[in-house]
């Protein structure tokens, strides 16, 4: 049984600039019956009962804190095309074919989100364009055999090899020696876009508990779902809580490890210090194993991100090194102050590649998106709500990915992966 979990969204710059207000999302009190039970109130939840619910099943979200309370809250806000694993990784264990189906359908993602937004007029700063910058002169070479690779064999030529003064008009700074650009790529508001999902499958119908905590899934069929003081029967159930599960689902455990993330954002930049940063207004991540990202709030802020904890505590001198490396690319900011600083785990998979599946008949799964989840939970959340309705094909070909356990048990598994993580560290600076 999954301890007890009841949390506030933490302090952010995102939870200071909410623009959506939900219906009413009170605890679960009681027994109720629907169709699905969803459990988790990210994007991959929201996605879902969004999904669901507009195909005219009664659906019931459970949710342990509030809504967008993990990752979908507090993240870099990126969508892109594409997987936290190069898509060759795909390639090699499912072969070309099904690697461009699920290449293509991480390009649907974008555009799904893209939708989303519009179809249900969600305020999140929706802006397009994105760079992966090279940090030092090999990753130069990689990032364009990457890009020949994805034209030759995948079919995409949105990506633009950008160097010297064409680098300039996306990103104001000369320390990276060159960047793709991807059109297709862009940033959001994170939780004022997970908060749109929850708006939008309320309205279609579903109901949504907050301080809900999922404690423990009887599988039966119909299966039933308990919490602290109710329990949803349902025909099927949805397993979306990602790196906050806590032990829900003993199946998954030790195949997505916790890796926490750091954000700050600095006070509002004047017109003319952000077009000294990101004159397009793109986001940003370098290339780096652990690496970097950022880009321009809809306040004109910087919201830089990176660094990385296995063990739940920051890292130390985390805002001072943060700082660092804006003064570094951006002198123009070196006295802007920064006005939030925030962290929270997202779940990564031993390969890198999102984890989908069934574990019964009824009780379905997805998870694992290592940090590139933002557009891709969205179609998760669609393709769960067909397989349900009994079109599981395309989500078939994403569960069709095998996937390991991390090695050492639960004792070791963590400290084997800080000294993987510590060896990219040094290779990165290399």
């Amino acid at each position: 049984m999954a301890a007890v979990a009841s949390f506030d969204i933490p302090a952010s710059y995102y939870r200071d600039s909410v623009q959506v207000t939900l219906a009413p999302t009170p605890s679960l009190e009681g027994e109720v019956k629907a169709d699905v039970c969803v459990i988790g109130g990210g994007v991959t939840g929201c996605s879902t009962a969004l999904h669901l619910a507009e195909k005219g099943y009664a659906v019931v979200l459970l949710e342990a804190g509030d809504i967008g309370y993990g990752a979908s809250g507090r993240s870099g806000g990126q969508i892109l095309p594409g997987l936290g694993t190069d898509i060759s990784t795909i390639e090699g264990v499912l072969g070309l074919s099904r690697a461009r189906d699920i290449w293509e359908m991480s390009r649907e993602a974008v555009r799904l989100t893209a939708s989303l937004v519009e179809r249900h007029d969600i305020p999140c700063d929706l802006q397009w364009g994105y760079l992966h910058a090279a940090v030092k002169a090999r990753q130069v070479g990689e990032l364009r055999g990457f890009q020949s690779d994805l034209e030759d064999r995948y079919g995409y030529a949105a990506l633009d090899w950008l160097e010297g003064e064409s680098l300039r008009e996306h990103v104001y700074t000369d320390v990276y020696p060159g960047a793709l650009y991807d059109a297709e790529g862009g940033h959001l508001h994170p939780l004022n876009y997970t908060l749109g999902l929850a708006r939008a499958a309320q309205r279609a119908g579903a109901t949504l508990y907050e301080r809900s905590a999922a404690l423990h899934i009887e599988r039966d069929d119909p299966a039933r779902v308990d919490t602290a003081r109710g329990s949803v029967t349902a025909d099927f159930v949805v397993v979306a809580g990602n790196a906050y599960l806590g032990g829900l689902v003993p199946e998954l455990d030790g195949r997505i490890m916790p890796a926490a993330n750091y954000m700050i954002a600095t006070e509002p930049l004047s017109e003319t210090q952000a077009a000294q940063v990101l004159p397009q207004n793109d986001a940003l991540s370098d290339a780096n194993f652990v690496l970097d990202y950022y880009r321009l709030s809809g306040d004109r802020r910087l919201i830089y991100g990176g660094e990385v904890s296995y063990n739940g505590r920051e890292p130390r001198r985390l805002q001072e090194r943060m700082e660092a490396k804006i003064a570094r690319l951006f002198p123009i900011l070196s006295d802007v102050d920064i006005a939030y600083r925030w962290g929270g785990d997202v779940a990564i998979t031993f390969n890198r590649a999102p984890d989908f599946g069934r574990l019964t008949g009824n009780l379905y799964y997805a998870q694992g998106y290592s940090g590139h989840g933002m557009a891709l939970a969205g179609l998760a959340g669609q393709l769960l709500a067909d397989a349900i309705a009994g079109q599981a094909e395309r989500f078939d070909v994403f569960a069709a990915m095998p996937h390991r356990r991390f090695p050492g048990g639960r004792w070791l598994r963590t400290p084997l992966l800080v000294l993987a993580t510590n060896f990219y560290k040094l290779r990165d600076r290399l």
